[in-house]
């Protein structure tokens, strides 16, 4: 039954026999901005949400697993890229996902890279040759542009959500 346990403030699925409270926590995405040398990977995804666009590798976190070990798994999963996590890049948060994500700057091992089972394509692009309008999530601009700010630093704090932004897709044509 859905109602506010005692001491809480928000509903909440409650078993009535048991009293088991059902928590329903936001889903963790882990990734990475990858580079190698002045170059940085993109996925084309052959899957929805966003099928044909561009994105990082990245995806949800496992149970049980570090938020560095899933990036990695996930560079792998989808380009077959084996990389060095570098440091945190950004925390963003998607409210109307219920989704946070840690986007790590990270260092491909090697340039030799394949298309996983939810890649279409791969691309190494120079930042002036990234199909910005065919990018496929406003994290993955923001991400991008918090590495263009970083890649020369060694240490910094990671980034956020830009000023307002909440991660909303625009309208369709608008990226």
């Amino acid at each position: 039954m859905r109602r506010i346990p005692e001491g809480d403030l928000l509903p909440r699925r409650v078993c009535e026999d048991c009293g088991f409270i059902d928590y329903e926590n936001p889903k963790i995405v882990v990734g990475s901005v990858c580079h190698w040398e002045a170059k940085l990977l993109l996925c084309r995804r052959a899957i929805d949400p966003r099928k044909g666009y561009w994105t990082l590798p990245a995806g949800y976190l496992e149970l049980n697993e570090a938020a560095d070990a899933g990036a990695r798994r996930e560079a792998w999963e989808e380009a077959r890229a084996e990389i060095e996590i570098e440091q945190l890049l950004g925390i963003y948060s998607i409210a109307r996902l219920s989704q946070v994500q840690l986007i790590f700057r990270a260092r491909l091992l090697s340039p030799q890279v394949a298309p996983g089972p939810e890649t279409s394509e791969l691309d190494m692009f120079a930042w002036d040759d990234i199909p910005w309008g065919d990018v496929a999530f406003p994290s993955v601009h923001w991400a991008l542009e918090h590495y263009r700010q970083s890649r020369d630093r060694h240490a910094f704090a990671p980034f956020t959500n830009p000023g307002d932004a909440t991660g909303d897709l625009p309208p369709a044509g608008s990226l």
